[in-house]
């Protein structure tokens, strides 16, 4: 199996398969003959800088054309692809660095810097280019992908998909994405997210559709109003996106809309109707993980149950286990991962997968998330473990222990909550809490960052001395 020459070098070189739209304005479609041509100079400027199969490929760059041909690239040669979010600081890519060696960095100009204070030394490629080498005849068990994942103890952990991860995205793409041959599809997720991986481009191209590319922030005004001007067929955005637009904006009917998907999070059923009301369409909210992919999902063509997140895809065995989803046989999940570099080879999929996610599920089978069994932090779609922003906070002088919690949010669910404890000789103040937060912007990812800053004497322990996160909830 090869995706770019299963699918994009054999589909119509004259199709769209992208619309670019980049955050000077500029505007331009991209044919599958041209992705297939700058996929395999892009493939042939690593095979010159020394990249062999099954040697890592880091991205940094945005939702970019530059971004996708160095995916495709990766595809067709049997490189494992790391892409990478714009939003991670030097300490974030020092550890993807050293966890997955890359062999070579792909970077646009505006992220060089990040990237040079991580650390790297090696290639560094951008828009150079070569001759295309033979594409690889590769296996469903080989290396293909590597994303990071946030864990409640410890650092993110390095997730490795196989082959079969891409033609896996098949069963989501046509039963919950479902977008119509040569329809365009939206998926908001910035590259370097489980989501992006699979539904920016991946899944609408095995339903030879187009997909948008638009790298710029988010802005609830033009988002609608590029839905509208460009008319797109299919949006996937995370529940918070659909939130704002439906408190900050004037919600109206978009003639070429033909699906709403969600996913990262539960979908509030008020959302819902009111996207309904105005546009016509339901949103259809649907829920997996890093390691498995989509799991469930309300199908294309029926009436979603406000406040579920479906039912299992077809054909894949899920079951809830002492109110814990549980994949109970994950061969029959097409996107279950190989297992978390480091820890190879897998073995995972001999077993049950718990999810580590709290559920319930009604008599016609419809699943409702009730949130995690761990302390992972899911805030406006991004996965956040605490561990990642307490480390941050104890490493700045004022901060002498601090715990990381999720507080409720209308529009993203949940936001970080952070209890510090001072150091003597530091006092509480808004000018301290607003250094904090800047600290932890400065030192990962400004996503994670605790919107809420609480300061307390000490911190509620167990007699081991571990912190008692349910305390700080206000969980008994």
């Amino acid at each position: 199996m090869n995706f770019a020459t299963d699918v994009v070098e054999a589909a119509d070189a004259g199709a769209r398969a992208l619309l670019e739209l980049d955050r000077c304005g500029t505007r331009r479609a991209w044919t599958f003959g041209e992705v297939a041509e700058g996929a395999g100079r892009c493939a042939g400027a690593l095979h010159a800088a020394g990249v062999r199969r099954g040697d890592v490929v880091l991205t940094l760059v945005g939702n970019r054309p530059q971004w996708v041909l160095a995916m495709v690239a990766c595809f067709r040669q049997g490189y494992v692809a790391l892409p990478c979010n714009e939003q991670l600081r030097a300490k974030d890519l020092r550890l993807r660095l050293a966890v997955t060696q890359p062999a070579a960095v792909v970077v646009d100009p505006r992220n060089a810097t990040v990237l040079a204070q991580a650390g790297w030394r090696g290639p560094t490629l951008w828009e150079d280019e070569g001759p295309a080498p033979l594409a690889a005849d590769l296996g469903a068990d080989d290396p293909c992908l590597v994303t990071f994942t946030s864990g409640t103890a410890g650092e993110p952990k390095a997730v490795m998909h196989g082959q079969r991860y891409l033609p896996g995205q098949r069963l989501q793409a046509e039963r919950w994405l479902a977008p119509h041959a040569g329809a365009l599809v939206w998926c908001t997720a910035a590259s370097g997210w489980s989501k992006s991986a699979r539904n920016v481009f991946v899944a609408p191209w095995l339903q030879r559709a187009a997909a948008v590319l638009h790298d710029a922030r988010f802005d609830p005004a033009e988002r609608l109003e590029l839905l509208e001007r460009e008319a797109v067929d299919v949006l996937c955005m995370a529940p918070t996106e659909y939130r704002v637009l439906a408190k900050r904006t004037e919600l109206r009917r978009l003639p070429a809309l033909k699906g709403l998907v969600a996913a990262g999070e539960a979908l509030n059923p008020e959302v819902m109707r009111a996207w309904h009301e105005a546009t016509g369409v339901w949103v259809r909210d649907g829920y997996g993980q890093t390691e498995t992919g989509q799991l469930t999902g309300h199908l294309a063509g029926s009436r979603p149950v406000p406040g579920s997140m479906g039912r299992p895809l077809p054909g894949i065995a899920l079951d809830v286990v002492d109110g814990e989803l549980v994949l109970t046989d994950p061969r029959t999940d097409p996107t279950f991962f190989l297992g978390y570099l480091g820890d190879l080879p897998g073995g995972q999929a001999e077993h049950p997968w718990h999810t580590g996610d709290r559920v319930t599920v009604d008599a016609d089978g419809y699943l409702y998330f009730e949130g995690r069994s761990d302390d992972v932090i899911i805030s406006g779609g991004y996965r956040i473990g605490p561990f990642e922003v307490e480390s941050s906070l104890v490493a700045h002088a004022a901060v002498a222990e601090a715990a990381v919690v999720a507080a409720p949010d209308d529009e993203r669910g949940a936001v970080v909550r952070a209890v510090v404890v001072l150091r003597d000789g530091f006092a509480p103040s808004g000018a301290l809490v607003a250094e904090l937060q800047a600290h932890v912007k400065a030192e990962t990812a400004p996503y994670k960052y605790p919107r809420i800053v609480d300061f307390a004497g000490e911190l509620p322990k167990t007699s081991s001395g571990k912190v008692r996160r349910a305390a700080l909830r206000g969980e008994r």
